[in-house]
């Protein structure tokens, strides 16, 4: 059985514990079984630990070859994804196994005073859907409210106004026993009628409020009566939609025919997740992987991802949800950067999706064999008591060494490895002389007053290069942002590698083998070699300057035309008359030569 194989085997013990949907594919690549799940790595490992499985089960197991899967919100989640892939792909063994029935939706008809009824297909006729809903009685329940609160028309009759004014129609059983309020024969405007509508479809959105409140106001008066029985009915009903969940991160019937694209990347490799939504479902899901062989652009990046993904499956939505502007505008497209609401849950599960698919290549190439992407960074969350996964850590280390150019370094780890691309690199230009406090201040300043007005992404943690000092400068320059208390900060000092958070008197120190001091400290020493690196740079661009500043004569253009042929002051000095003079002319070499070799007297 192909699913016994290890490297299979070893793949499944990988797989997350979230609900989802899984995918088995045969040799050939196909489809053979779709199935949803709680917990995606219980279900699928069952498939190896059962002995007493059914013979149709047997031989689906032996045909197993590969399995992908995708993760979602919940189980209901799951349940709908599963229908709408079972739809689309018709897998050999689904069929065997199960009833590919569709799910029940609520429709507002579209036509001259609008019908509102059940209906198990979707006709792309102009009028709005809602659901599909999962769990029948809910749908029946507010069907029969909707009826009960509103007398909308059941029958089908074509009710134009013309027809209407002309009196072609009878009024019939409904109106009488006080079912309709006879739209037919004028008895209620379209206005009115209209406001029915929009009504019902507030309630079909969500908004349950008003059922709310009318069904609490019945089962209060029916009590007041002694009308127990009836008040019970009505109970039973509250209950029912105080427990239903009218929103789905699957089903969105506001979101019509859009793609969804995801972007993470670390050093060597980007990441774009895609979900393709039509009429309010996920019906494809897709991730690729790019080496990055040059230092591109994240922007590049995913307009290339867009173009190959759409061309690949076919797309042409007009609505395209990104995480950030790609820097290509495809023609007749809309993007969208949602800051909340169904959109925004639906880029962070393309988000999520991406985030796995990169753990599985991790894994597969043999990358951090040791300690998982997620594992590390959720040692670090609970370690640090950290309100969430620290995906973007920022460290900042001052150099003003003998209190000479004073420079600040701003390193970025992204999943617990260096950003490289995102580094930062500071001019201190408001402290005189060597002031740690004071430049911590105006570095973290500087730095977040800059993401806030481009609208780049703040970080997940904030780590400073010190104690309490420098750990009360940054906080002081957050709090001027209104930063202070939305980002995690701490600061870590060198001596004995204290960490000082916030408001603390004491310093907290952990274990020698802690995975997140290990990922601080490195973090740390990352920042204090990036920030020494320029500051040895500054300190010899300024020495070497001095030098040549002194030569009376040779102009700023010469200067840099010598350091560029000779890389050096002590290489200029050791070069001949006619050498320098094929690089800055006779007059000025003359200059140069007759300085290094009879210098002026001081």
């Amino acid at each position: 059985m192909a699913l016994y194989d290890e490297e299979l085997r070893s793949k499944v013990n990988e797989l997350p514990t979230n609900p989802g949907v899984y995918q088995y594919f045969d040799n050939t690549g196909t489809i053979i079984y779709i199935g949803k799940a709680k917990n995606l790595k219980n279900r699928v490992l069952s498939y190896l630990n059962k002995t007493n499985q059914s013979t149709k089960t047997r031989l689906l197991v032996s045909k197993i070859a590969d399995l992908r899967y995708i993760v979602v919100n919940s189980e209901q989640d799951a349940l709908l994804l599963e229908n709408n892939l079972i739809k689309k792909y018709k897998p050999k063994y689904n069929i065997l196994l199960k009833d590919d029935k569709s799910y029940p939706w609520i429709c507002i008809k579209k036509e001259p005073f609008p019908r509102v009824f059940l209906t198990r297909r979707y006709v792309l006729d102009g009028s709005e859907y809602f659901g599909p809903y999962t769990f029948g009685k809910m749908a029946n329940l507010l069907i029969t409210l909707i009826k009960s609160l509103f007398k909308l028309r059941t029958c089908n009759l074509n009710l134009t106004e013309k027809a209407i004014c002309e009196h072609k129609f009878k009024v019939c059983l409904e109106h009488h026993i006080g079912n309709c309020a006879a739209p037919c024969i004028s008895k209620i405007s379209k206005t009115e009628y209209d406001e029915y509508i929009d009504q019902i479809r507030t309630i079909l959105k969500g908004n349950l409020s008003v059922v709310i409140r009318i069904l609490t106001n019945r089962m209060m008066k029916c009590a007041e009566e002694l009308k127990f029985e009836e008040a019970e009915r009505f109970k039973r009903d509250l209950d029912s939609i105080k427990t239903y969940q009218s929103k789905s991160t699957i089903v969105r019937t506001s979101i019509h025919d859009t793609d969804v694209f995801s972007y993470i990347e670390n050093e060597k490799y980007a990441y774009v997740n895609y979900l393709r939504i039509i009429h309010g479902a996920v019906m494809q899901v897709h991730t690729i992987e790019l080496e990055k062989k040059i230092e591109e652009e994240k922007e590049a990046l995913l307009s290339f991802a867009i173009c190959e993904i759409r061309q690949l499956v076919n797309s042409h939505s007009k609505e395209i949800i990104v995480p950030f502007y790609p820097d290509v505008q495809l023609e007749g497209v809309q993007y969208v950067i949602p800051q909340r609401g169904d959109k925004k849950q639906l880029l962070d599960l393309s988000e999520r999706n991406a985030r796995f698919y990169r753990l599985d290549r991790d894994r597969s190439r043999g990358e951090r064999k040791e300690t998982s992407t997620f594992t590390l960074l959720k040692t670090i969350q609970t370690e640090l008591k950290l309100p969430r996964l620290p995906h973007r850590i920022e460290c900042f280390d001052n150099s003003n060494i003998q209190g000479t150019n004073p420079v600040a370094a701003c390193t970025v780890f992204i999943d617990g490895k260096p950003a490289k691309r995102e580094y930062r690199k500071f001019h201190v230009k408001t402290v005189i002389g060597a002031d740690d406090f004071a430049s911590m201040e105006e570095i973290i300043y500087r730095r977040y007053r800059r993401v806030l007005d481009e609208g780049k992404e703040l970080p997940d943690l904030i780590v400073v290069d010190g104690g309490k000092g420098q750990l009360h400068s940054a906080i002081n320059s957050l709090e001027k942002l209104a930063l202070y208390g939305k980002i995690p900060i701490l600061g870590l000092a060198e001596r004995m590698e204290e960490i000082y958070f916030p408001g603390d008197k004491d310093s907290y120190i952990l274990g020698k083998n802690s995975l997140a001091l290990r990922t601080l400290m490195h973090i740390r020493d990352e920042a204090h070699r990036f920030g020494i690196t320029f500051h040895r740079k500054l300190r010899e661009k300024s020495q070497t300057r001095s030098v040549l500043d002194e030569i009376k004569g040779v102009g700023k253009a010469s200067q840099t035309a010598l350091l560029q042929t000779f890389k050096s002051v002590e290489k200029i000095s050791e070069q001949s008359l006619e050498e320098l003079a094929a690089v800055i002319g006779k007059k000025r070499a003359e200059i140069v030569y007759r300085y290094f070799h009879n210098p002026p007297d001081c």
